[in-house]
């Protein structure tokens, strides 16, 4: 089994008491199986969103919502999972369907509303580490731009660099794709969003997995 240590930055907890960061690792998350089934989930998922929210301002009233709206209007951003969830909820759009994997995150993160980064394991150098953006630090994101940090952003780092931001989400180094075999995903919680709320998160992801990778296993679980 793989193991994958994590650790967090004494100044995390200083710039932002209650917030969390949690850390899930699957292994085995090859699609052995259709994705009829991961298809109806989704399905499923878009009529609960749409029957659970009756306007916008319901929508938007929501404690986790609020909680992430709190966070990105330090640094004069909006939540874009919101963005996202209204375009689902009152646009008629569909949950993206991207490669399985990525859109068995893309699922729980719409339904559960938190923020979630996905990185290939075989793409990570551990050990990682939990910390906040500084001017000195930049990354390559998912589209091939370099980009610094905000500083006092949550981040994430490996031994080669930043993997991941609030404001500006996953790099291209270690992005899941296709060919990964093993998954780490990483929530960012700020104050106002509970560990059992992560833990559910984390489970609601592995299901969906096994909906198309019926072998995967869950290696670790942790919320810091």
């Amino acid at each position: 089994m793989s193991e994958l240590t994590v650790t967090i930055s004494p100044d995390f907890h200083r710039v932002y008491p209650g917030a969390h960061v949690g850390v899930l690792l699957l292994e085995n998350v090859v699609a052995s199986a259709e994705n009829a089934a991961l298809e109806q989930a989704a399905l499923s998922i878009e009529d609960k969103l749409r029957r659970r929210f009756a306007d916008k301002t319901a929508l938007r009233a929501h404690p986790v919502l609020q909680a992430y709206r709190d966070y990105y209007k330090k640094f004069d951003k909006t939540y874009h999972v919101q963005s996202q969830l209204e375009s689902v909820v009152f646009g008629g759009r569909s949950i993206p369907r991207p490669l399985p994997l990525v859109q068995a995150m893309f699922m729980a993160e719409l339904d559960n509303m938190l923020l979630t980064a996905g990185h290939d394991l075989a793409a990570l150098s551990s050990p990682l580490a939990i910390g906040l953006g500084r001017e000195d630090l930049s990354y390559i994101l998912m589209n091939g731009s370099p980009q610094a940090l905000k500083i006092d952003d949550m981040c994430m780092s490996d031994q080669s660099g930043v993997i991941s931001s609030v404001i500006y989400g996953p790099d291209q180094r270690t992005r899941l794709s296709a060919a990964a075999s093993d998954a780490v995903f990483v929530v960012y919680a700020p104050d106002g969003i509970s560990e059992e709320a992560i833990q559910k998160h984390f489970a609601d992801i592995a299901s969906y997995i096994r909906l198309f990778a019926p072998a995967v296993v869950c290696a670790s679980s942790g919320v810091l």
